[in-house]
């Protein structure tokens, strides 16, 4: 009997070790519900297609302007093409991992491993575009550590990660799918805001 209790002591505390391990990368707070959260993250989380368009503005320290946003998104692939920001005209950032190429009305085809290197060199904007393929659904990116806000409806109302703040305005259904409608990207100097006009979710993978 005492063999037995003390087994079922340690399967205990290696489960609570293993729970608290699951989550230790998210610290949520707000009114949301945290199984009502996992249930809509893990419904979300296997969209790995989209096609969007929508608005953005930007505001940097020496310039700020406002444009349409066309993002095409196949698993690993991504097309995103910027229109008007800036006054440098159409901006398109193309690539998979490891091979990303930017192009820019008047200036040419630059290529790079990473677009974050390629945004920073070319148009000086530190932006965590990796980081976005999850922010952009209402995620945190799963690599690094972030601090959730979450809304009566259980979805992301305020993301603190990467230093930055991400803020979720309001959302939209599409497919059955509860997607961002308007979202604000706030980081050291780097101001973003979308507006998503239409969602087109797809899951491509298995």
């Amino acid at each position: 009997m005492h063999l037995s209790r003390a087994l079922a002591t340690v399967l205990l505390g290696l489960l609570l070790t293993g729970c608290a391990g699951l989550g230790q990368k998210e610290a949520v707070e707000g009114t949301g519900n945290m199984q009502d959260w996992q249930v809509h993250k893990s419904h979300i989380t296997p969209l790995d297609g989209w096609q969007i368009n929508g608005k953005i503005g930007i505001r940097a320290p020496r310039d700020s302007g406002s444009g349409t946003l066309f993002w095409l998104q196949r698993q690993d692939y991504f097309d995103i093409r910027l229109s008007g920001p800036l006054g440098r005209g159409a901006t398109r950032l193309t690539g998979r991992p490891d091979a990303v190429s930017l192009e820019i009305a008047g200036e040419g085809r630059f290529e790079a491993a990473s677009p974050e290197a390629l945004l920073d060199e070319r148009l000086g904007w530190q932006l965590p575009v990796s980081n976005l393929f999850w922010w952009v659904r209402g995620l945190p990116a799963p690599d690094s550590r972030s601090r959730l806000s979450l809304d009566a409806d259980s979805r992301l109302q305020r993301l603190s990660q990467d230093g930055w703040d991400v803020q979720y305005l309001s959302y939209t259904e599409q497919d059955g799918y509860h997607l961002p409608e308007r979202i604000r990207l706030q980081g050291k100097d780097l101001q973003i805001t979308l507006v998503i006009k239409d969602w087109q979710p797809r899951q491509l993978g298995h």
